[in-house]
């Protein structure tokens, strides 16, 4: 082993990535659906198809249409399309089945891929030991600081929360919601398009290859089988200084 970054290569990075991101998804899954039947999402999602359903056939028209699809209807038409839309939005049982269906599919997706993410990404690589997940593992990867140190609990929890789950997941999950909901323009798309531009930016200029999450936690994903890590500031001086000492003897002959 050796104390110089022994940077994990891409494709090692890509297949942890991509076994962590199935399992993630499984457990994700899981998660709402369990939470979904505990907070009685589909009663209030039937509800709301119940009332779509109503106004659809009262008038004979469909509301899942494109802005172009109404402009492009006759003026009756688009006119008995405006009656049954405002047929919906008062009746109040309709319109609170499709609020309480946006604000818990907002929550049930926050708390599933929020616990999921603990599970995954900072419960088991603290036990697991060096910032791994199972899919480090397999490839044999790690997480350490930047200065060589082992990455500790406060660190790896800024990494998974602040880093991956709230920036580089929630942010463009609660975007692509909203755009399903049609409560968002173009500034959600627009907002998607930086975060991944940040990404790929810090993943081919930083020396680290980093990405949104490393750079939050001043953190590196190495090859463990041939990076030293250090388990704090005084081993990794003391160390410094028997290399010193050995290189000055060396030179001393």
């Amino acid at each position: 082993m050796v104390y110089d970054l022994q940077k994990a290569s891409m494709w090692k990075r890509a297949s942890a990535f991509l076994f962590d991101f199935i399992i993630l998804g499984i457990v994700v899954v899981g998660l709402a659906t369990f939470l979904s039947s505990v907070l009685g999402y589909d009663k209030y999602n039937n509800d709301m198809n119940a009332a779509y359903d109503k106004y659809e056939k009262q008038y004979g028209i469909a509301f899942e249409i494109t802005y172009e699809e109404y402009e492009s209807m006759s003026e009756e038409d688009r006119a008995n399309w405006d009656a049954a839309y405002d047929a919906l939005i008062a009746d109040k049982e309709a319109v609170y089945a499709y609020n309480m269906v946006f604000n818990l599919s907002i929550l049930i997706a926050t708390l599933s891929i929020l616990l999921a993410f603990i599970i995954l990404e900072f419960v088991i690589p603290n036990i697991l030991g060096n910032g791994q997940t199972l899919g480090k593992k397999i490839f044999g990867l790690g997480v350490m600081r930047t200065d060589g140190i082992k990455v500790v609990g406060p660190l790896m929890f800024i990494r998974t929360v602040l880093g991956k789950f709230t920036i580089e997941t929630m942010i463009p999950v609660i975007i692509l919601m909203m755009i399903f909901f049609n409560a968002i323009g173009i500034a959600g798309p627009i907002i998607i398009g930086l975060i991944l531009l940040v990404q790929v930016i810090l993943l081919i200029a930083t020396n680290t290859n980093s990405m949104i999450h490393d750079v939050l936690a001043k953190t590196v994903v190495v090859d463990l089988a041939s990076q030293m890590i250090f388990d704090s500031e005084a081993d990794l001086i003391a160390y410094k200084e028997k290399m010193h000492a050995e290189q000055a003897a060396h030179q001393a002959y």
